[in-house]
């Protein structure tokens, strides 16, 4: 009897350890360090003309660890904000015809795509998803919120 009720508790703390397990990997977990990010701008202004009309991007700077913001206006009051550290490899560095350059995201010639620089992954920049390539997760993406005169980027 003592033999049976040690399997079936050890049977128990198995079962509940690997729910537990299952509970705490969020599949929402981003593989980066973003650091702190708290920007505010005004979008309409003439300092950043780039985003006065809906498909218009900007490169923001942000304290590292991050390697900076790519804002994207998806519509007159709907902005997406997204970290420029991929999310795959984003240590790895690869050489070009004459030049060392380590990775980050940059917007397409097309300006539908952000592109990492050194995997080639493509990220939709109406969500920040994968749409191609070897990165398996979307972009990381800053909340935004938007008032009609600033845009306040933050995490």
């Amino acid at each position: 009897m003592l033999l049976k009720t040690n399997t079936v508790t050890s049977l128990f703390l198995l079962l509940a350890f690997a729910v537990t397990l299952i509970i705490s990997c969020d599949k929402n977990e981003q593989p980066i360090d973003t650091g702190y990010v708290n920007i505010t701008i005004r979008p309409n202004s003439t300092e950043y003309i780039q985003l006065n009309n809906p498909g218009g991007w900007v490169y923001l700077y942000a304290n590292p660890p991050s390697r900076g913001v790519l804002v994207y206006r998806l519509s007159f009051d709907e902005f997406k904000a997204y970290e420029r550290t991929p999310t795959y490899m984003q240590d790895s560095c690869c050489v070009d015809e004459v030049n060392t350059i380590c990775t980050k995201i940059i917007v397409d010639e097309t300006i539908t795509f952000a592109v990492d620089t050194c995997s080639g992954s493509k990220y939709l920049l109406l969500d920040g998803s994968v749409i191609q390539g070897p990165a398996t997760y979307p972009l990381v993406a800053f909340r935004t919120t938007y008032d009609g005169e600033y845009l306040h980027i933050y995490n």
